[in-house]
């Protein structure tokens, strides 16, 4: 499976594996030692300049969306988007779109026409569905205001259509505090749209919902340095925050006019969920044991294909997945592709033309759709190589990672251990055991340090990168593909 994803990107390697074997040789030693801070990472970031307006309305536009008229769950559900984060997602949902707006021809044209109107009709992304008021019951005080005595319609019937307006006649219909969409765009850059930016919002909230699920079936008393949610506020509000995240992000996704877009990101939802019951259920060992000889059940063959495939593909559906079904719809969402109720492998004769699209033009935004896809997909896998690998190392306030085997007390096995293990068969049974017994965590630590396992997690990692890059790089020449470039070279660079 690994060998698929080869390429020739051996400076990476080449620049990093010395400092991998310090860095190995550290987390080795650090195992009955207290760690030391390491170095400062090298490196340029990618260029964001283009985005700053953008990102720094993202959390004022999360705000706006999260608002909810019960005090515990709105701090909840706020709290994660409190302190400054990567932004990893929603800039690679915005830097796409602005390396791939204009490429759908006449489909662009469309999402331009569709957006101006909806702005001289006074829709758009906050504009409800459901335009009899009370139906939804889903009052958010940042776009509403707080709720006032009038607004309490529940102590009696309530009644639907003209019987209740004429028995409330006056009671104001909310008007949305919208947050001033920020400008970052010159006349030679097509514009991102209002749908791209909230899609962008929608990325996040997916992604922090899974971080208050994660931090409790983790146990985790931390979140980059401060109290996780679940120790500030409670096991369950932590999960029911995180259930109203997926909720308001559903009518979001809903909002923003898209089938294709709405199956993309639903499924994410269910991804999420399919790869964390994964990492719990699945063993490694087991699968090596059945694969490498079905007559006995013995760990110390190593690892066989099917345990590295189990956990690759926990890695993209834990991680990947969000990246890569984003990516793909910011450019369904600039007009790419085939229109709702097209299929793009049987247009039909001139439904191509009847859509507003040429078959060259459908056939060019299916390929860019691909493209997108294919770069969120890499960089995501290796942006979780990464991580794994960082977890063998001393921890890093920069990073905001623990490290020091912190998977490894969740009794989780990734590709370092994995590949360790090629090399060690002691390591079998620790792994089928899930490193329960004391001081098993040390002893995979130690020995993962005196391995390759590290050196190999990277060169995979860089590998994966080179593939994301690679397919970014047929994109046409542009600032932004440029920045998204750069995003797989700071993905690996954080142990460069």
């Amino acid at each position: 499976m690994l060998s698929r994803h080869a390429l020739g990107t051996r400076r990476h390697v080449t620049s990093g594996a010395g400092r991998i074997r310090a860095l190995a040789s550290a987390a080795a030693a650090s195992a009955s030692v207290d760690p030391a801070p390491p170095p400062p990472r090298t490196g340029a970031s990618p260029r964001t300049a283009g985005l700053t307006n953008e990102l720094s309305s993202l959390k004022s536009s999360l705000f706006h969306l999260l608002g909810s008229s019960h005090p515990s769950l709105d701090a909840v559900a706020k709290y994660y988007f409190q302190a400054e984060g990567k932004n990893l997602r929603p800039m690679l949902v915005l830097l796409m779109a602005q390396a791939t707006n204009g490429l759908g021809g006449s489909g662009w044209q469309r999402m331009r026409e569709k957006e101006a109107e909806d702005v001289r009709m006074g829709r758009g992304v906050d504009a409800s569905l459901t335009s009899v008021e009370g139906v939804l019951n889903d009052w958010n005080p940042e776009q509403m205001g707080m709720e006032g005595e009038r607004d309490l319609v529940f102590a009696e019937p309530y009644l639907v259509g003209s019987s209740y307006a004429a028995r409330t006649p006056s009671i104001p219909t909310p008007t949305p505090q919208q947050p001033t969409p920020p400008t970052t765009t010159t006349s030679s850059t097509p514009p991102i749209l209002s749908t791209q930016r909230r899609l962008a919002s929608i990325t996040e909230m997916i992604h922090v919902a899974s971080l208050l699920h994660d931090d409790v079936i983790d146990s985790s008393p931390l979140r980059r340095g401060s109290p996780s949610a679940p120790q500030q506020f409670s096991n369950k509000l932590s999960i029911l925050a995180g259930d109203f995240l997926l909720g308001r992000a559903s009518v979001a996704l809903a909002r923003l006019g898209s089938r294709e877009v709405v199956e993309l990101l639903a499924t994410v939802i269910a991804n999420l969920v399919e790869g964390e019951v994964m990492q719990m259920r699945s063993s490694p060992a087991a699968a090596a044991a059945a694969v490498n000889n079905n007559t006995n059940t013995s760990t110390e063959a190593g690892p066989s294909a099917e345990a590295f495939e189990i956990y690759m593909r926990k890695t993209y559906l834990k991680t990947a997945s969000l990246m890569a079904k984003s990516a793909r719809a910011s450019v369904i969402l600039g007009g790419c592709g085939a229109p709702d109720g097209v299929d793009p492998l049987n247009p039909g004769t001139g439904s191509g033309w009847i859509a507003g699209l040429t078959d060259k033009e459908l056939g060019k935004g299916e390929v860019v759709k691909d493209i997108a896809y294919a770069y969120g997909r890499n960089l995501g896998i290796a942006f979780q190589l990464i991580d794994d690998l960082l977890d063998f190392l001393p921890p890093s306030p920069t990073l905001g990672k623990p490290g020091l085997g912190a998977d490894l007390s969740l009794g989780l096995t990734t590709a370092p251990v994995l590949y360790a293990w090629r090399t060690n068969p002691s390591l079998g049974p620790l792994i089928a055991r899930k490193y329960a017994q004391e001081g098993d965590v040390q002893m995979v630590r130690e020995l993962v340090g005196r391995s390759d396992g590290l050196e190999k997690t990277r060169e995979l990692a860089v590998r994966f990168a080179g593939e994301a890059r690679r397919a970014v790089e047929r994109l046409p020449e542009s600032e932004a593909r440029e920045e998204l470039v750069g995003l797989t070279e700071k993905v690996v660079q954080r142990v460069a």
